[in-house]
Protein backbone atom coordinates (compact mmCIF):
# COMPACT_ATOMS: atom_id res chain seq x y z
CA UNK A 1 0.00 0.00 0.00
CA UNK A 2 1.35 3.41 -1.01
CA UNK A 3 0.97 6.35 1.31
CA UNK A 4 1.20 9.84 -0.09
CA UNK A 5 2.04 12.78 2.07
CA UNK A 6 1.67 16.39 1.10
CA UNK A 7 3.18 19.45 2.63
CA UNK A 8 1.00 22.51 2.33
CA UNK A 9 2.42 25.91 3.08
CA UNK A 10 -0.04 28.68 3.68
CA UNK A 11 1.20 32.21 3.45
CA UNK A 12 -1.09 34.72 5.11
CA UNK A 13 -0.81 37.95 3.19
CA UNK A 14 -3.71 40.30 3.05
CA UNK A 15 -2.53 41.98 -0.15
CA UNK A 16 -0.66 40.04 -2.81
CA UNK A 17 2.64 41.54 -3.94
CA UNK A 18 2.80 42.20 -7.66
CA UNK A 19 6.51 42.48 -8.41
CA UNK A 20 6.41 44.26 -11.79
CA UNK A 21 3.80 46.77 -10.66
CA UNK A 22 5.58 47.46 -7.38
CA UNK A 23 8.93 47.92 -9.15
CA UNK A 24 7.28 50.68 -11.15
CA UNK A 25 6.04 52.26 -7.93
CA UNK A 26 9.51 52.00 -6.38
CA UNK A 27 11.08 53.55 -9.46
CA UNK A 28 8.55 56.41 -9.42
CA UNK A 29 9.07 56.90 -5.65
CA UNK A 30 12.85 57.16 -6.03
CA UNK A 31 12.63 59.50 -9.02
CA UNK A 32 10.16 61.72 -7.16
CA UNK A 33 12.42 61.87 -4.09
CA UNK A 34 15.40 62.69 -6.33
CA UNK A 35 13.49 65.52 -8.03
CA UNK A 36 12.50 66.85 -4.61
CA UNK A 37 16.21 67.11 -3.83
CA UNK A 38 16.46 64.19 -1.42
CA UNK A 39 19.58 62.01 -1.40
CA UNK A 40 18.42 58.66 -2.81
CA UNK A 41 21.83 57.01 -3.17
CA UNK A 42 24.25 55.72 -0.57
CA UNK A 43 27.04 57.79 -2.14
CA UNK A 44 28.21 61.03 -0.56
CA UNK A 45 30.26 62.11 -3.58
CA UNK A 46 28.03 64.06 -5.98
CA UNK A 47 29.53 62.70 -9.22
CA UNK A 48 29.06 59.07 -8.11
CA UNK A 49 25.52 59.82 -6.95
CA UNK A 50 24.65 61.58 -10.23
CA UNK A 51 26.01 58.67 -12.25
CA UNK A 52 23.90 56.02 -10.50
CA UNK A 53 20.81 58.27 -10.57
CA UNK A 54 21.24 58.51 -14.36
CA UNK A 55 21.35 54.70 -14.45
CA UNK A 56 18.12 54.58 -12.44
CA UNK A 57 16.38 57.00 -14.80
CA UNK A 58 17.16 54.69 -17.73
CA UNK A 59 15.73 51.62 -15.93
CA UNK A 60 12.06 52.66 -15.88
CA UNK A 61 10.80 49.70 -17.92
CA UNK A 62 13.18 47.09 -16.46
CA UNK A 63 11.75 45.93 -13.10
CA UNK A 64 14.46 43.40 -12.23
CA UNK A 65 17.21 45.92 -12.87
CA UNK A 66 15.36 48.48 -10.72
CA UNK A 67 15.42 45.97 -7.84
CA UNK A 68 19.10 45.32 -8.45
CA UNK A 69 19.78 49.09 -8.48
CA UNK A 70 17.89 49.47 -5.18
CA UNK A 71 19.96 46.71 -3.55
CA UNK A 72 23.25 48.17 -4.79
CA UNK A 73 22.80 51.93 -4.65
CA UNK A 74 19.80 53.11 -2.60
CA UNK A 75 20.31 55.21 0.52
CA UNK A 76 19.58 52.80 3.43
CA UNK A 77 17.78 55.57 5.34
CA UNK A 78 15.16 55.64 2.57
CA UNK A 79 14.43 51.91 2.80
CA UNK A 80 11.78 51.91 5.56
CA UNK A 81 9.96 54.95 4.20
CA UNK A 82 9.81 53.40 0.74
CA UNK A 83 8.53 50.09 2.16
CA UNK A 84 5.78 51.93 4.06
CA UNK A 85 4.85 53.92 0.97
CA UNK A 86 4.69 50.80 -1.21
CA UNK A 87 2.68 48.91 1.44
CA UNK A 88 0.15 51.77 1.61
CA UNK A 89 -0.02 51.98 -2.17
CA UNK A 90 -0.55 48.20 -2.41
CA UNK A 91 -3.41 48.46 0.09
CA UNK A 92 -5.04 51.31 -1.86
CA UNK A 93 -4.54 49.39 -5.11
CA UNK A 94 -6.33 46.27 -3.84
CA UNK A 95 -9.01 48.20 -1.95
CA UNK A 96 -9.82 50.13 -5.14
CA UNK A 97 -10.91 46.85 -6.77
CA UNK A 98 -14.03 46.67 -4.60
CA UNK A 99 -16.64 49.39 -4.31
CA UNK A 100 -17.11 48.93 -0.56
CA UNK A 101 -13.39 49.29 0.25
CA UNK A 102 -12.61 52.06 -2.23
CA UNK A 103 -11.78 55.33 -0.52
CA UNK A 104 -13.72 58.42 -1.49
CA UNK A 105 -12.68 61.96 -0.85
CA UNK A 106 -14.61 65.14 -0.25
CA UNK A 107 -13.40 68.70 0.00
CA UNK A 108 -14.13 70.44 3.28
CA UNK A 109 -13.26 73.93 4.36
CA UNK A 110 -10.96 74.02 7.36
CA UNK A 111 -13.76 75.29 9.64
CA UNK A 112 -16.08 72.46 8.63
CA UNK A 113 -13.34 69.87 9.08
CA UNK A 114 -12.47 71.37 12.49
CA UNK A 115 -16.09 71.19 13.70
CA UNK A 116 -16.56 67.67 12.32
CA UNK A 117 -13.32 66.56 13.93
CA UNK A 118 -14.30 68.02 17.31
CA UNK A 119 -17.72 66.32 17.12
CA UNK A 120 -16.06 63.02 16.19
CA UNK A 121 -13.75 63.23 19.17
CA UNK A 122 -16.62 64.05 21.54
CA UNK A 123 -18.59 61.06 20.24
CA UNK A 124 -15.54 58.80 20.10
CA UNK A 125 -16.11 58.00 16.42
CA UNK A 126 -14.18 58.26 13.18
CA UNK A 127 -14.97 61.09 10.77
CA UNK A 128 -16.83 58.67 8.48
CA UNK A 129 -18.89 57.24 11.34
CA UNK A 130 -19.76 60.77 12.50
CA UNK A 131 -20.89 61.76 9.01
CA UNK A 132 -23.09 58.63 8.77
CA UNK A 133 -24.56 59.40 12.20
CA UNK A 134 -25.30 63.02 11.20
CA UNK A 135 -27.02 61.83 8.01
CA UNK A 136 -29.10 59.31 9.96
CA UNK A 137 -30.05 62.02 12.48
CA UNK A 138 -31.12 64.34 9.64
CA UNK A 139 -33.19 61.55 8.02
CA UNK A 140 -34.93 60.77 11.33
CA UNK A 141 -35.63 64.49 11.82
CA UNK A 142 -37.16 64.64 8.32
CA UNK A 143 -39.37 61.61 9.04
CA UNK A 144 -40.44 63.10 12.38
CA UNK A 145 -41.27 66.45 10.73
CA UNK A 146 -43.32 64.65 8.06
CA UNK A 147 -45.27 62.69 10.71
CA UNK A 148 -45.96 65.89 12.68
CA UNK A 149 -47.09 67.63 9.48
CA UNK A 150 -49.40 64.71 8.60
CA UNK A 151 -50.84 64.66 12.15
CA UNK A 152 -51.40 68.41 11.99
CA UNK A 153 -53.17 68.10 8.63
CA UNK A 154 -55.27 65.23 10.02
CA UNK A 155 -56.28 67.27 13.07
CA UNK A 156 -57.20 70.27 10.93
CA UNK A 157 -59.31 68.00 8.73
CA UNK A 158 -61.06 66.49 11.77
CA UNK A 159 -61.74 69.92 13.24
CA UNK A 160 -63.17 71.14 9.94
CA UNK A 161 -65.45 68.07 9.69
CA UNK A 162 -66.57 68.59 13.29
CA UNK A 163 -67.22 72.25 12.55
CA UNK A 164 -69.27 71.35 9.45
CA UNK A 165 -71.36 68.88 11.46
CA UNK A 166 -72.22 71.57 14.01
CA UNK A 167 -73.34 74.00 11.36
Amino acid sequence: MLVYSYVVTVICMKYQQLENLECGWKWAYLVKKHREGELITRYVEKSAADEVVEQLLRLESQPLKVLEWINLHMNPELSNRMKQTIRARRKRYFNAEHQHTRKKSIDLTFKVWQRLSALSQRRGLTLSETIVQLIEDAERKEQYALKVHNLKDGLIELLERDKQKKE
